[in-house]
């Protein structure tokens, strides 16, 4: 049950990468899409373009929510192919606990990032 379980978060977190990918895709690169529609602001990579984009909120919980999918998925595929090497119990569960503390260290320390550009007032020189 519990593999069973991790397992349909992992397919979860891939539609959820698919989705804010293709939105990233459409926001960030099809600019000639985006300038028929009036949503076009210029270079998407343009630093003040990017700060701005980085005070809003629906960016910034999309970068939170991309970035925990991701690591959620990236980490649980290669603990399921760390874990076809027929590893022992002992070293399975030393595999499951450096995976998830530092799955866990990265999402803190990049949700934190996030939520320190959000609230930046202006852009750093």
């Amino acid at each position: 049950m519990r593999e069973s379980t991790l397992w349909f978060w992992h397919l979860l977190a891939g539609a959820v990468i698919l989705i804010l990918l293709a939105l990233h895709m459409t926001i960030m690169h099809l600019d000639d899409l985006m300038g028929l529609l009036g949503l076009s602001h210029g270079d998407p990579i343009d630093q003040k373009i990017v700060f701005a984009r980085s005070q809003q909120v629906f960016f910034m919980i999309t970068y939170i929510l991309l970035l925990g999918a991701a690591l959620y998925h990236g980490l649980y595929g290669l603990r399921t192919i760390l874990f076809e090497l027929t590893l022992s119990r002992t070293l399975e569960r030393t595999v499951n606990i450096i995976l998830t503390v530092s799955g866990l260290a990265l999402f803190v320390y990049g949700a934190y990032a996030a939520a320190v550009i959000y609230l930046m007032k202006e852009v750093q020189p």
